[in-house]
């Protein structure tokens, strides 16, 4: 076969393979993106992600109200003697005997009010009585307590929060309402309380109070030194709120 006519069609094999070599060799990282050709519809935007599923056992949290109240109610109260101090020491010895007891255990009630904050604070005071076990020197041993206090109340989205407490008062004791005796006292401790309604809360506390009792001479002429005695208090309580305003 003569050369000049195996030249064209090798010709036309080597055109074509440097084209197709050219189209599969990818273009430079640096290029620019080329521009959709005229007439062509843009690309549809990427769908948002999908919003996550919530579980049905994950709480509800409502909106905060930002609202303030007075809150007041009663409750009963447990005065548990864990230790009578001096008051009832081993020197209470008239005609060389120990004298009975005469602060032990009781319980009564409370009556309490006070300022409920927006936020987690709850600022106001107490008054509490209770009929104490006084080895029948008193006819009715009333031992009163008056005190301001404080509660922290974290919110956690649910109808039932524990809280935290503390404060400050003052004791007396006496037969029958008297004062005989009286002192000071701290508190601290903690408790737990169920939301009801909006308005209306039960629960339940539980506070460690030492408490600083003043001497005297009780009714049977026994002398009873001043002394620290050491309480637990417990309490059920039912309070309720009145609305003042909303921030």
């Amino acid at each position: 076969m003569p050369a000049r006519s195996l030249t064209a069609p090798l010709t036309l094999a080597a055109f074509l393979a440097l084209a197709g070599a050219a189209r599969a060799q990818p273009a430079p990282a640096g290029d620019p993106p080329k521009p959709d050709p005229p007439g062509t519809a843009p690309a549809p935007p990427p769908a948002p992600p999908a919003p996550p599923r919530r579980n049905a056992a994950d709480p509800i949290r409502p909106p905060p109200l930002h609202a303030e109240f007075a809150q007041y109610g009663i409750g009963i109260n447990a005065v548990i003697n864990l230790a009578p101090g001096a008051t009832c020491g081993a020197n209470v010895r008239p005609g060389g005997h120990a004298a009975p007891c005469i602060l032990g255990t009781g319980g009564g009630l409370v009556i309490r009010g006070g300022y409920r904050s927006p936020g987690p604070w709850y600022i106001g005071g107490a008054y509490a009585f209770a009929k104490m076990d006084s080895s029948n020197l008193y006819r009715l041993g009333i031992f009163q307590q008056a005190w301001a206090e404080m509660r922290f109340l974290p919110d956690t989205g649910y109808r039932a929060a524990p809280y935290a407490t503390w404060g400050l008062g003052g004791v007396a004791y006496g037969n029958e309402w008297g004062v005989e005796t009286g002192g000071a006292m701290l508190f601290g401790g903690g408790g737990v309380q169920f939301e009801v309604s909006r308005l209306a809360v039960v629960g339940v506390g539980l506070v460690y109070k030492p408490t600083l009792i003043a001497g005297w001479t009780d009714t049977a002429d026994n002398k009873r030194p001043i002394g620290v005695a050491h309480f637990l208090g417990l309490e059920v309580q039912l309070e309720v709120r009145t609305e003042l305003g909303r921030r």
